[in-house]
């Protein structure tokens, strides 16, 4: 059995990380957890990264959830319970709330901790033969605030407690009909359209990306504080990127963003 592990990689302007854990369906360890604020860290710190993909190693799942085969060490008290939901907190606000757009490209099963993950991406893109599902209920678990607020931010209030109170397993196309995911693709497809997509955010200005990802975030928290949101749309005006942006239309070519 190969040792779980986050994989780490960069391909261009685009940085990936992987769930690498294939013999328990991409299952998250406490060290994959712990790696993930990282490796954000080293992304966010790299203006030639300017996009980021989450994903799990082959096609089987992106994550099965969280590895529960840990639970007994890592929950197995209440403070031991709380250390290590601290810890997949700080793993999924690495992702909430990097400035660069970060992609969950979903293969297979998406599940609990899985699902927790997808959802503080940006973007989430499924294959057809994806399933989602979050299974606390059936297992006496009580599900974090964040997570849970991220979920009724994205597919409402309604749909989450269906989730939420049954634990049932949802069908790619049923996913995309609440909202859970931006589009669904054909299995073989799946890759190169969240690559091509990938790149396509890549070339747009860095700035006002962060900017607008900062603004609806703000907008999606109750009683959100917009003075750092409008902070960066001011920065986005003072900008050589906005020069660059007007000059390149008026000139009708594409515009070479440099993030500053």
């Amino acid at each position: 059995m190969s040792e779980a592990r986050l994989r780490v990689e960069r391909d261009g302007a685009i940085g990936r990380m992987v769930f690498d854990n294939p013999p328990r369906r991409n299952a998250i360890s406490g060290d994959m957890w712990r790696a993930i604020p990282q490796a954000m860290a080293q992304f966010d710190a790299d203006p030639a990264i300017r996009c980021i993909v989450l994903r799990g190693e082959g096609t089987v799942a992106f994550a099965a959830g969280a590895d529960i085969s840990e639970f007994e060490k890592r929950r197995a008290s209440e403070a031991s319970a709380h250390e290590y939901e601290g810890v997949v907190e700080a793993a999924q606000n690495a992702l909430e709330h990097s400035p660069k757009p970060v992609i969950a490209l979903i293969h297979g099963f998406c599940i609990g901790g899985g699902l927790e993950m997808a959802l503080a991406c940006d973007l989430r893109y499924a294959s057809v033969s994806s399933r989602f599902a979050i299974p606390a209920a059936r297992l006496g678990i009580g599900y974090g605030v964040h997570g849970t607020n991220r979920l009724v931010a994205t597919v409402g209030h309604a749909m989450a407690r269906e989730i939420m109170f049954t634990g049932r397993r949802y069908s790619a196309d049923e996913a995309l009909a609440m909202g859970l995911v931006n589009r669904v693709l054909p299995d073989v497809e799946l890759d190169e359209y969240v690559r091509q997509l990938a790149l396509e955010l890549a070339g747009n200005a860095p700035l006002s990306v962060a900017a607008s990802k900062r603004v609806i975030d703000t907008v999606i928290a109750a009683h959100g504080d917009f003075s750092a949101a409008e902070a960066l749309i001011a920065r986005c005006m003072r900008s050589e990127d906005y020069i660059e942006g007007r000059s390149a239309f008026m000139e009708k070519r594409p515009p070479r963003f440099s993030g500053r």
